[in-house]
């Protein structure tokens, strides 16, 4: 029998709406207590804190099926909003099959903006837009946005207009128009950000058109302008359900606390330790304080895990516990135990992604446990998406199937695609697709007219098109900055050809000069977009990459070859993605590598946004943990190459939390590597740490070091950390011309001690320690 009490609930109301509350209620059978009480809480504002795998799906939907059926409200009048569009479509087609009919007119449920696109074309002249304005796509934006860049004089290469546009979605994410952007961010984009937000809005009105973020913008204006309009759409919404509240930006938090500011009928769901997305304005805090936002809100806690095991729900919990700011709740489960989470640590990043694939390989046959895996059963999920590299490789080596979620695969992004080209064409310069992909990227001012008189020039002399861009420049049919810049590609090239000939230059050094000379990593360093640190990282993966072949030939070839053998097939595979494309999926058997400090969590987010940061990083160990069904094995390596070089690597401050009692150590006896033998954890601070650690004093660890002093292994590679001495007195002097092998060649502007000043001639001006140039005597070729 159902709870609710419909003789209370309908005092007074007419006889259809009693006879709909009396109808039968099927969809509330398959519901534990705490979902039933969210469902059925319809009044006031009700909070469903829903845990990861606890139904909250099946709980919010049941809730707007109850709605309907007991004529609460009309199909019309419910406004349900989700981030995605699967997500709708999905409620959708639960709440039809739990109430056994087609529910017609449920125009209210959908993603923020497709809601507010309808909002707004009703409402297009309050915003002082028509109604059938256009929505520009990123590509458009950044075309309007690069206008308004060189209009005003700006160097565009210094400021890029996609830096400009990430400030401005930023602002917009957070509900500030031009007139409201505060003094502190007035110096965003060298102090002209807000002149150019308020000319960009303006330009847009002209054009009649809107980006993304002013779907909300301008709704959220019209709203607080105009309280008729808002009344109506109150009097319109009786109940508004909202799904992963905690990824809500600003913007989205002020929509929905305008439209329930009447009645208050708000049912948010979602989960603090979930909250994953602040690097693209999503406010935890928002989910945080809903019970000051709304008084009198009822919290319902779903914790009740339907997907994993006892053992990795208690590490989870572990983990998230370190977090402050949270509202708390403890996961469990009816399941059986099943197996611990297993820790393992590695040498090297290599070997952790050959034992990961020797270990799916035992878990598809069934010879670890007796269980069979099917690989769609498997993922592995990553903090960077760099790490795929080693995983991708090897899982092509050994005839593995695989998919990468959310992504290209490595060999495809785009980065890595232009950086090959680039190393094609050293190799082969007569590889004209080559050519044609890298020719004017970076931009040299080579527009399609200068592209087709290369073409032009090469087919009318029977040449490559490199030896047709030499004709062109030589010719003068190519004038001007694009002439001068394509000949500095064209010498480039040639010198390049003969480092990789006949000096003693590496090959993976000499990759990196080509990516640094040619502009192409100085290009995404001036990108500000999100994505470019990825890329980054990306291909400094891809340099490292190298090192397992003797020359650029043999690496390009083996790529080559293993792409074309990895012609899409059907059949199950292997889930590669990252921790943040994993959220909302599951999986039986789950493997999380890379857990080491700075790398997860990652220094970069900690440094950006300290405290905030690294609890957003242990929500992101808490969604990774969470993912898994039966097994989740967490690993890391005690080596990994670090911008070029080899360094001993700390294990990630995660693992310390991780609780005894639910962790099985792997790590095979004899490892010494990263600091897990008895000296070499002394030597490190290691001892230290796990003996301050909070969640526990590291028993695990000390068990690893027992194990690995029984029989070390040879010391690991050494690594070279440059230490600057101030009191030094250099070997050099003043305008000396020196050799780097990353920069190149370069002019000594300034010294102290053995640190140097270099203006080089490609790279511009660095600082580096005296004992990686060499001087002019010394230069190999």
């Amino acid at each position: 029998m159902s709870s609710f009490d419909e003789s209370e609930a309908f005092e007074g109301a007419s006889l259809a709406a009693r006879a709909m509350a009396a109808r039968p209620m099927p969809y509330l059978d398959g519901l534990n207590p705490a979902q039933r009480a969210a469902v059925e809480q319809l009044d006031g504002p009700v909070l469903m804190l829903a845990g990861a795998g606890t139904g909250k799906t099946k709980a919010l939907t049941a809730r707007i099926a109850h709605l309907i059926n007991t004529g609460r409200a009309r199909p019309d009048s419910v406004l349900a909003v989700t981030f995605t569009n699967k997500a709708a479509r999905e409620m959708k087609t639960r709440v039809h099959q739990m109430l056994g009919q087609q529910i017609e007119g449920m125009p209210w449920l959908g993603t923020f903006h497709a809601i507010c696109v309808k909002l707004l074309r009703r409402h297009a002249e309050l915003a002082g837009l028509k109604s059938n304005f256009t929505i520009l796509d990123t590509d458009d934006q950044l075309r309007l946005l690069k206008q308004l860049v060189r209009a005003a004089n700006i160097d565009d290469k210094r400021w890029p207009a996609r830096q400009l546009a990430s400030v401005i979605d930023g602002w917009k994410n957070r509900a500030w128009t031009p007139d409201k952007v505060p003094a502190s961010e007035a110096t965003a984009y060298d102090g002209k950000a807000v002149a150019l937000y308020a000319q960009y809005q303006a330009r847009l009105k002209e054009l009649n058109a809107v980006d993304f973020g002013d779907l909300l913008l301008h709704v959220v204006g019209i709203f607080q302008a105009h309280e008729d309009v808002l009344e109506r759409y109150r009097s319109r919404f009786s109940y508004i359900l909202v799904d992963e509240y905690q990824d809500t930006n600003v913007a989205q938090y002020l929509w929905l606390r305008l439209l329930a500011g009447g009645h208050h009928n708000i049912c948010c769901v979602g989960d603090d330790d979930q909250s994953i997305y602040g690097w693209r304005g999503a406010e935890v805090g928002n989910i945080l304080r809903f019970e000051k936002d709304f008084p009198g809100a009822h919290v319902v806690r779903l914790e009740q895990n339907y997907r994993s095991t006892p053992h990795i729900l208690a590490a989870a919990s572990a983990v998230i516990a370190g977090n402050e700011g949270r509202l708390g709740k403890e996961l469990w489960t009816e399941a059986q135990a099943g197996e611990k989470v297993r820790l393992i640590g590695h040498w090297d990043g290599d070997e952790e992604a050959r034992w990961i694939g020797e270990e799916i390989e035992a878990m598809q046959g069934g010879t670890r446990g007796g269980r069979r895996f099917g690989l769609d059963e498997v993922a592995i999920l990553v903090r960077a998406s760099h790490q795929m590299r080693a995983f991708e490789d090897r899982f092509l080596t050994i005839g593995l199937p695989y998919r990468v979620i959310g992504g290209p695969r490595f060999y495809e992004r785009l980065e890595i695609r232009d950086a090959m080209a680039y190393f094609r064409l050293v190799v082969s310069p007569a590889d004209d697709l080559a050519f044609e992909r890298i020719v004017n990227t970076p931009r040299r001012g080579l527009g399609d007219k200068a592209q087709q008189t290369i073409q032009t020039a090469a087919r009318e002399n029977g040449a490559s098109l490199v030896e047709g861009a030499r004709l062109a420049v030589d010719e003068g049919r190519i004038k001007g900055r694009g002439a001068a810049a394509l000949g500095g590609l064209l010498e480039d090239i040639a010198r390049w050809k003969r480092m990789m000939d006949g000096s003693d230059l590496t090959h993976t050094d000499l990759a990196g000069m080509i990516l640094d000379e040619s502009g192409y990593t100085e290009m995404w360093q001036n990108d500000k977009t999100p994505e470019a640190p990825g890329r980054l990282e990306n291909l400094k993966e891809l340099v490292k990459a190298l090192e397992g072949f003797d020359n650029l030939q043999g690496f390009l070839e083996h790529v080559s070859l293993i792409m074309d053998n990895e012609a899409e097939t059907q059949g199950e595979k292997v889930s590669v993605m990252t921790l943040h494309a994993a959220k909302g999926l599951e999986f039986p058997a789950v493997f999380l590598p890379g857990w080491e400090d700075g790398l997860f969590p990652s220094q970069r987010s900690m440094d950006e946004s300290g405290l905030k940061g690294l609890e957003e990083e242990r929500r992101l160990a808490y969604v990774g943990i969470t993912r898994a069904g039966e097994v989740c094995t967490v690993s890391f390596a005690g080596n990994r190459r670090v911008f070029g070089q080899w360094q001993s690597q700390m294990p990630s401050r995660f693992i310390d939390e991780l609780p005894e009692d639910h962790v099985e150590v792997l790590t095979p006896p004899g490892l010494y590597g990263g600091g897990y033998g008895a000296a070499a954890a002394a030597e490190s601070g290691l001892e230290t740490r796990a003996a301050n650690a909070d969640a526990y004093n590291s028993p695990g660890w000390r068990r690893m070091q027992a194990r690995a002093a029984e029989r070390p292994l040879s010391r690991p590679r050494e690594t070279r950390h440059a230490v600057i001495d101030s009191q030094a007195v250099s070997a050099h002097t003043l305008g000396e011309r020196v050799f780097h092998q990353k920069f190149g060649y370069g002019e000594i502007t300034g010294i102290e001690g053995d640190k140097l000043e270099i203006a080089f001639d490609k790279a511009g001006v660095k600082h580096v320690v005296a004992k990686f140039v060499t001087g002019p005597e010394d230069i190999p070729f």
